[in-house]
């Protein structure tokens, strides 16, 4: 089965980055500069941004279901991601997993949790094919393990 990891549309963020930093801290957000080029994957593009590029920390909500794996965590998103569609990936891994260690999450169309992988972004491809090709499984999530951002979903193509 192929499948595609795409990246978050960058519709809702571009209101936030007019907002000055109180009203920002009243939604619990926070504008960063990269002080790196590796560090501040942007959820839109799924590439690290540069040094020097203003993001917005965030929290997300990036599984939005009822039951006891509905979950939100901190995300990135990058100023100069607004400017462009959001990435798409087809049976490739974006740009930012070669350098990270990953956590694959598989879930049902219920969003119930029905397996889970940590691993080493460079070999992710096959261990994403095997848990979207198991019985009952509808969509991946994709963690950075170490910090356990919310970094994508994952689709049967």
């Amino acid at each position: 089965m192929s499948f595609v990891i795409r990246g978050l549309s960058p519709d809702p963020f571009r209101p936030l980055f007019s907002l000055d930093a109180a009203a920002l801290a009243t939604r619990n957000i926070r504008r960063v500069v990269a002080d790196a080029d590796h560090g501040f994957p942007c959820r839109v593009t799924l590439q690290d941004a540069r040094q020097g590029e203003s993001l917005l920390l965030l929290p997300y909500m990036h599984h939005d279901v009822a039951g006891p794996y509905r979950a939100s965590g901190p995300i990135f998103v990058s100023e100069a991601a607004l400017q462009a569609p959001s990435a798409e990936f087809r049976r490739a891994l974006p740009p930012s997993f070669p350098r990270r260690l990953l956590s694959l999450r598989a879930y049902d169309t219920e969003g119930a949790m029905l397996d889970a992988e940590v691993v080493e972004g460079i070999d992710a491809l096959p261990h994403l094919q095997r848990l979207l090709d198991a019985q009952g499984v509808a969509y991946l999530h994709v963690h950075n393990a170490r910090r356990g951002c919310y970094a994508c979903r994952v689709d049967p193509a």
